[in-house]
């Protein structure tokens, strides 16, 4: 019973890290290819302040009667997600070859090899080959998300992005997205379509128990990758 209770004992201190690191795992965010990092914060005024000590500062103007649309680092911006992609291919091959081949031999006399007499011979082959492929694919994506302004480049154009995370239950949902934005295109509102957004990263993950439920063990993808059927 003792030896019983010592070996149930060193089985639970060898699993015990395995539990905390699929734990780990299940809370962790999701890997993301968008711009980093998610979110910057304004810059303070007093590095905006003008050498000359002039009221009038360019790089902090804020007009009174314009509407108030993304310049600066550290402002948010309304962006509508309207992905909507579609694409297919379709591709066939045939490949066919026929070749024949007949002999006979009618008479033989005074030779060695008088006993072929009326042979007659006949060979035939066919190849033949066809194959066809197809492939579609569909997708769309709508929302609304917030992004911040982390980045002004050179010719005014904004680098923006931002992440949201909705809980939901067991697991998290991670929207994100980043992309360079052009002032021209932001309306009066602040938004800015995504279709309308250079270098556009959007992403839809989730972690939790149900998004591990759906994806393959590490011991499946191996076989699936070595194995030759």
């Amino acid at each position: 019973m003792k030896a019983l209770k010592s070996l149930m004992t060193k089985l639970a201190a060898a699993l015990a890290p395995l539990a905390l690191a699929a734990c780990a795992a299940l809370q962790a965010t999701p890997p993301t290819a968008v711009h980093q990092p998610m979110s910057v914060r304004p810059e303070p005024r007093t590095s905006l302040a003008s050498q000359s000590g002039s009221i009038f500062q360019p790089s902090f103007s804020r007009p009174l009667f314009e509407d108030r649309r993304a310049r600066f680092i550290g402002d948010v911006i309304t962006v509508n997600l309207v992905e909507q992609t579609a694409a297919s291919k379709k591709s066939s091959a045939t490949a066919e070859r026929n070749a024949s081949l007949s002999a006979s031999i009618t008479a033989l006399a005074s030779v060695p090899l008088k006993g072929l007499n009326g042979l007659d011979a006949s060979a035939a082959d066919a190849s033949k080959f066809g194959g066809k492929g197809d492939a579609a694919a569909n997708n769309a994506f709508t929302g609304t998300i917030t992004a911040t302004v982390i980045e002004v480049l050179s010719n005014g154009n904004l680098l923006v992005s931002g992440e949201k995370q909705i809980a939901i239950n067991q697991g998290n949902e991670f929207i994100r997205f980043s992309g360079i934005v052009n002032p021209v295109y932001v309306t009066g509102s602040n938004t800015v379509q995504s279709t309308q957004v250079a270098d556009a990263r959007v992403e839809y993950r989730a972690n939790g128990y149900i998004d591990e439920a759906q994806t393959m063990g590490w011991m499946q993808r191996f076989f699936l990758t070595v194995l030759p059927f």
